[in-house]
């Protein structure tokens, strides 16, 4: 996903966007959404969460 259409994911849930990068904007989102912060931890065969958004940049 591009870094454009996470911010505007970010905007619809009201996260200010400026000054982070990819990875970091990706993580707040999950955390807002209520979701583990795993985000290119390098954990992503045990987080169990195959449906997602970002599980295809994930590693």
């Amino acid at each position: 996903m591009k870094v454009q259409e996470i911010r505007e994911i970010a905007q619809m849930l009201a996260i200010p966007t400026s000054k982070l990068k990819k990875g970091e904007l990706i993580r707040v989102i999950q955390k807002t959404e209520g979701n583990a912060e795993c985000f290119d931890s390098g954990q992503s065969g045990k987080c169990g969460q195959r449906e997602c958004l970002w599980a295809e940049d994930c590693n």
